[in-house]
Parts: C-alpha cells; sequence; structure tokens
C-alpha cells in the first residue's frame, strides 16, 4: 500500500470526532446544531428499502437543519422518498420550498434541506458541472440570532468533476451577500491535502480541519461527508452519528456538527440579532418570505 493511503487511511480511522483546533471542544458549544445524511434512497446495509427508519435516525440527531442526499428516486418518476408530514410531526423538521426536479419529487437532483424554524429567504437551485447529473441548494436563512447561508450539495465519483464543482460553488458565492456560510453534503472525497479535489474551495473553505470518517456505516474510514464553514470559525464541532439504527439504515453515517454563528456574525462586522428582535414562530415560518426567490440556475 502507498505510504500516502496509509497515512490517509490511519488519520481517517482515528479521527472519530473533530473538536476544531482553537476553539472550545466542548460539544454543547454553539448556537445550532446541523446535520449531513446521505440516506441511500432508504436501502439499508441489510439491502432492506425502509423509509421509515431514516426518518427515525434523522429525529435521533436532534439537528437544527439537516442536508439530506439521495432524497428522491434516482430513476422514473423521480419521486420523494421521506414522508414529509412525518418529519414535520415526529422530527419537527419541514422541507425547505424549492422548484422540486419532478413533480413527484421533494428535492433538487437529489438534494433536500430540512430545517426547524427560521424564515427563508433567497434560494438558488446550482446545477453542477461534470459527468454525472448532480446538483447543490443554496438557501439564505434568517434565524433567531443572525443570517446564515447554507450549501446543501452532493458531489460526483470522479475527481475531475469534485474539481469543477468545488469551483462552481466557490463562484457562485461571489454573487451573494457577506453571511456566515456553510457547506456541507456528500461531497465523496476523502482525501485531504492538495491532492484532494475539494483543496479548490481554499481559501473560502478549509475542507483539512473537519474530516471525519461516516463511510461505510458499519465501519467507517473514508470521511466522504463534510460540514465546512466560512469563516471557518464558524464550525466548533464535528462528529459521525454511530447509533445502532444508523448503522444499519444507510451506507453513509449522518454527520453532525456544532456553529457558533454569533461569534461568527461579530468576525465578519454583522451584530447578531438580540433577544427580541428574533423573528417569531417556529417551523411553520420555513418557507420563502416575501421577495424571497427559489428558482433553478443554469
Amino acid at each position: 500500500m502507498p505510504k500516502t493511503l496509509r497515512q490517509g487511511l490511519v488519520q481517517a480511522i482515528r479521527a472519530r470526532r473533530v473538536p476544531l483546533a482553537g476553539r472550545d471542544a466542548v460539544e454543547a458549544r454553539g448556537d445550532l446544531m446541523i446535520a449531513s445524511y446521505n440516506i441511500h434512497k432508504a436501502v439499508g446495509v441489510d439491502k432492506r428499502f425502509d423509509p421509515g427508519r431514516i426518518i427515525d435516525v434523522i429525529c435521533e440527531l436532534g439537528a437544527d437543519i439537516v442536508a439530506l442526499q439521495e432524497a428522491d428516486q434516482r430513476f422514473g418518476e423521480r419521486a420523494g422518498l421521506l414522508d414529509l408530514e412525518r418529519l414535520r410531526r415526529d422530527c419537527h423538521l419541514v422541507s425547505v420550498p424549492i422548484a422540486a426536479f419532478s413533480p413527484k419529487g421533494h428535492g433538487w437532483h437529489g438534494n433536500v434541506l430540512l430545517l426547524r424554524e427560521g424564515v427563508v429567504g433567497r434560494v438558488e437551485q446550482l446545477k453542477l458541472p461534470g459527468v454525472e447529473p448532480r446538483g447543490a441548494l443554496m438557501v439564505d436563512l434568517d434565524l433567531k440570532i443572525g443570517p446564515l447561508r447554507i450549501i446543501a450539495a452532493h458531489f460526483g465519483l470522479l475527481r475531475h468533476s469534485r474539481g469543477q464543482q468545488a469551483r462552481a460553488i466557490v463562484d457562485a458565492l461571489r454573487s451573494g451577500d457577506a453571511r456566515p456560510t456553510l457547506l456541507i453534503g456528500d461531497l465523496n472525497e476523502w482525501r485531504i491535502g492538495r491532492r484532494s479535489a475539494l483543496s479548490l474551495l481554499d481559501p473560502v473553505f478549509d475542507h483539512s480541519i473537519s474530516a471525519v470518517p461516516s463511510f461505510p456505516s458499519r465501519f467507517p474510514l473514508l470521511a466522504l461527508d463534510r460540514v465546512m464553514g466560512s469563516p471557518h470559525t464558524l464550525v466548533t464541532h464535528v462528529e459521525a452519528h454511530q447509533s445502532p439504527l444508523a448503522r444499519i439504515a444507510s451506507d453513509h453515517l449522518p454527520l453532525k456538527a456544532r456553529i457558533d454563528l454569533g461569534a461568527a456574525l461579530q468576525s465578519l462586522g454583522l451584530a447578531p440579532v438580540r433577544e427580541g428582535q428574533a423573528h417569531e414562530g417556529g417551523a411553520g415560518d420555513a418557507s420563502p418570505g416575501q421577495g424571497a426567490s427559489s428558482s433553478p440556475a443554469p
């Protein structure tokens, strides 16, 4: 086995959770819990199609924002696979409204963004370059503490395509206002350093500081799923969710992260929203507000 491959595997196996350097390692620190989960079209490692247990895992996470990948059928009607009403009732999460990829679908190229509370502003549905059809959602949120941008993405299997997709994400960010930003999803890249296609995200995102193995779910070795922040201090803690159910419900483990949105806003010269100024309401506000846009981008 080549030395660089061996070192990469050892690093991945050791990194079960990452309290990030220079930040408080206490898991409870941070304003919000963020999660990313490739649900593998609701087919578990036992080959069973079981959307119900996927929802059970999502509820286990207790996250405020969840990015799902492979949430629609890939062929045929490309119908959504999860019961959105049960997600709302049991997990208190609602899907950010978008122009779905198909009439019966829930997502954009399989990407679905779930939100516990907040107001949805601008929504862009990005068609990512590459050999395979891939996409990303770029969503501006107004939360109780302040503004946050989420990019929920699923990158391709080919390294060259992943490089193109990383550049496309950075280019898409040039058109938005300055606000803390998260890139979350299955980015299909376990390498760290210059050989990683994700190095093309620099300097906006640092792919090297939050790599936690999440695949395969029964014995995670590769950090395919990522939560990255801009500014880099936004994410304070990352770990894989390794419950017994999560190990069989999909071939990926969900990834959980804590973010310190208040500190990130201050670092950008933006004042966090003070108590009493925040938007009233809960998950029912997770819909585009006045002037919001939700349309596919070319």
